[in-house]
């Protein structure tokens, strides 16, 4: 069944052919994309008369045939890989850094920051140090959506106005800190669509996976099916709740563990 809205699609680190990925933990693995199958993502998209945006043109429109396209943790790939396949075919995105992991190795460069957002792609922040936000007291929580703000908003010397929730956990109290912060948005992994009706301080993202198929990825396009997905996702947040971060973790690597991983060595952050 079809959702009214518009799909906010999220993607991570991107795979290319002999590049070390950041982890090679299955459930990490989970979220990485060939370079080849986000390539291809985009044809279909094209091909199905989608357009891709950014959250600051989702949130400013409610029309059919747009996906808003979203970028987690700030991989260098984004602008080696992503961000070249998207001006080949005319696509928005928001990219969303981890301010304390600018610089590191594997990630976004601040001169690289700046490249990207040059480039005309939207960036957001994504946190100070990616910690669990849910976990934290009030202070730890502002210094994450504050001074990741500032931060950000320092090295590509323009606004930051959408935050993006680290492993999409979402509590009110961070939508309350964002509206102060001056944010306009806030993502979360909620399963759904966006329509002008949605708290803007609680979107909604459908994951792309590496094991998501033509099919699959299309449906998620189109807003297509989203209960059997929704449904997951709440039995995973269930075993969050029930086992804590660590466990949990570790359940969710198992899952992932008997599928074949990249053999590149796993990069030391």
């Amino acid at each position: 069944m079809k959702k009214s809205g518009i799909p906010y699609l999220m993607y991570h680190e991107l795979e290319v052919s002999g590049r070390a990925l950041q982890l090679n933990e299955p459930g990490y693995v989970h979220y990485v994309v060939r370079e080849e199958d986000f390539s291809a993502q985009l044809r279909s998209m094209s091909g199905d008369g989608l357009r891709g945006i950014s959250v600051t043109e989702a949130l400013e429109r409610n029309q059919h045939g747009v996906v808003c396209i979203t970028f987690d943790d700030g991989s260098e790939t984004d602008l080696l890989v992503a961000a070249p396949l998207l001006m080949e075919v005319g696509y928005g995105a928001t990219f969303y850094l981890v301010a304390g992991f600018v610089n590191r190795p594997g990630y976004l460069s601040a001169s690289q920051a700046r490249e990207l957002s040059g480039l005309g792609f939207e960036i957001g922040s994504h946190s100070m140090t990616h910690s669990f936000l849910p976990n934290l007291d009030d202070k730890s929580l502002r210094t994450e959506i504050f001074d990741s703000k500032d931060r950000l908003e320092q090295l590509i010397g323009s606004r930051i106005e959408h935050f993006s929730c680290p492993g999409g956990r979402w509590q009110s109290r961070i939508s309350e800190l964002a509206k102060a912060a001056g944010y306009a948005s806030v993502v979360t992994s909620e399963i759904g669509t966006n329509s002008e009706l949605t708290d803007r301080y609680r979107l909604k993202r459908l994951a792309v996976f590496r094991e998501t198929t033509a099919r699959d990825f299309l449906e998620l396009c189109n807003g297509e099916n989203l209960l059997s997905r929704r449904v997951r996702n709440s039995v995973l947040t269930l075993a969050k709740e029930m086992f804590g971060d660590a466990m949990y973790d570790r359940i969710r690597s198992g899952l992932f563990r008997n599928r074949k991983l990249p053999q590149s060595t796993p990069r030391n952050t």
